[in-house]
């Protein structure tokens, strides 16, 4: 162990340092829908149902946008390798403009689309306080697009540490917004499950702004943006990063809808389950983006080692992002396990639903390692431009095993829904258990020089 530790250290601090800002980063779009789970969750199990069903549907436009602003870092931490400066910030320019059409597009879905909750066959009391909440976090999207734009961009050079800096206070903004007016506090009146849509969308436009304002302003990006533009735009570079994030937007979209598909047919079970599976589901997507954060940081080094060419220390770098990813998830695993009673009562008091989400908690803590593993494996693959492959694995691991598997189990054979997790478990071990074997025989190819 002592000898295997040794040999990884040097990635290991690198990727640490590289990785730990993008985690708290990431975590900060959960902990949105964290916290307004359990701003919301103490006004009862109807208006958490609501944020449930608004956030389980939002999270699919969320994770599509994500993935397409993704299709930018790769090809910039491939140009810093190569030390192609001025390819840059022609790069931006373009994923810019694809960015923010995306976030109109979908903000315009999103908006159109919250009318039509009743197809869902929810209950209509948590279907009607959904509608409103919906709305803004669709109005959110056209901001989220704007920092995300940005936020790839810094990161793929490997400055990570601001996108960090503007989230943890875009979420204090967040929840002292959401508090305020879901309580109506401070002489502002008591619009409940609304209250934490506008403070959402608040919180957003913040750190859009914010964002795009540091990269464009500071010195140390100058060098970058001297091609940064938008009067020489060519199809040939839009291609280019829709090449990349196209599928990694399906990617997420493949395992988000899964999970936001299984919020749909558990709500056909009754509002305590669908309030006990967003309060599982919020805490095990908490840990999910904490490690994406470490697969981002993977992306990045895969990426820019394949840049120089040094296919050596790609391989070892992805390694050692495997190993960090397997000590957080099985850390938070152990902590589910532990703590399976008391987590859920901090969202809510109702002992029906404290009780479902403390046995969804138990499976959540089995699927934490692969959930960890499969998204680390995408990102490596993700920085070497490996994404079809992948994203055909997604599909298969989650449409084809993890939702029809958790519809029968849980429907069909009346396991509840600990049947639709147990479902959604497998599909997790099967994405991991090919995404490793994909990235391990095409890193020992480039080693090999062939």
């Amino acid at each position: 162990m002592k000898q295997l530790y040794l040999k990884y250290r040097p990635y290991y601090k690198d990727n640490f340092h590289l990785a730990y800002p993008v985690v708290i980063s990431q975590l900060g779009h959960t902990l949105v829908a964290l916290s307004d789970s359990i701003i919301i969750g103490h006004t009862g199990k109807v208006p958490l149902a609501a944020v449930s069903l608004g956030n389980s549907l939002f999270s699919i436009f969320m994770v599509t946008g994500i993935g397409m602003s993704y299709g930018l870092t790769p090809l910039i931490a491939q140009e810093n390798g190569r030390g192609n400066k001025k390819a840059i910030g022609h790069l931006l320019s373009h994923s810019l403009i694809i960015n923010m059409a995306v976030g109109f597009l979908l903000s315009a879905v999103i908006y159109f689309g919250s009318s039509h909750l009743v197809l869902l066959k929810q209950e209509a009391d948590v279907a009607e306080q959904a509608r409103p909440f919906l709305r803004y976090l669709g109005f959110s999207f056209i901001p989220l697009m704007l920092f995300l734009s940005f936020k790839q961009f810094a990161e793929g050079l490997g400055f990570t540490r601001q996108a960090m800096n503007i989230s943890i206070i875009g979420n204090v903004i967040n929840i002292i917004i959401g508090i305020t007016l879901v309580y109506g506090l401070f002489g502002m009146p008591r619009m409940g499950v609304a209250g934490v849509g506008i403070a959402t969308f608040t919180d957003r436009l913040i750190m859009g702004i914010t964002m795009a304002f540091y990269v464009l302003k500071s010195p140390r990006f100058k060098p970058y943006l001297q091609s940064f533009g938008f009067r020489h735009l060519e199809w040939a570079s839009v291609k280019k990063i829709l090449g990349i994030g196209t599928p990694v937007a399906l990617q997420y979209i493949f395992e988000i809808s899964a999970f936001s598909g299984a919020a749909v047919i558990v709500g056909w079970m009754g509002a305590a389950e669908l309030a006990a599976h967003q309060i599982a589901l919020s805490l095990a997507a908490m840990t999910y983006m904490m490690a994406s954060g470490i697969s981002a940081a993977a992306g990045i080094r895969s990426g820019n080692n394949f840049g120089k060419k040094d296919y050596q220390s790609l391989r070892h770098s992805a390694i050692a992002s495997y190993h960090m990813v397997l000590v957080l998830m099985g850390t938070t695993a152990l902590i589910f396990m532990l703590f399976k009673n008391l987590l859920p009562a901090m969202y809510i008091n109702d002992p029906q639903v404290i009780h479902i989400a403390a046995g969804l908690l138990v499976i959540a803590a089995f699927f934490q390692l692969f959930d960890g593993t499969q998204v680390v494996g995408l990102g490596i693959l993700r920085g070497l431009g490996d994404v079809r492959v992948p994203t055909f694995i997604t599909l298969l691991a989650y449409w084809g095993i993890g939702i029809p598997l958790g519809y029968v189990l849980g429907i069909r054979l009346n396991y509840g829904v600990e049947g639709v997790w147990w479902a959604l478990l497998l599909g997790l071990l099967t994405a991991s258990v090919l995404l490793f074997f994909r990235f391990h025989i095409k890193s020992r190819k480039l080693v090999a020089g062939k």
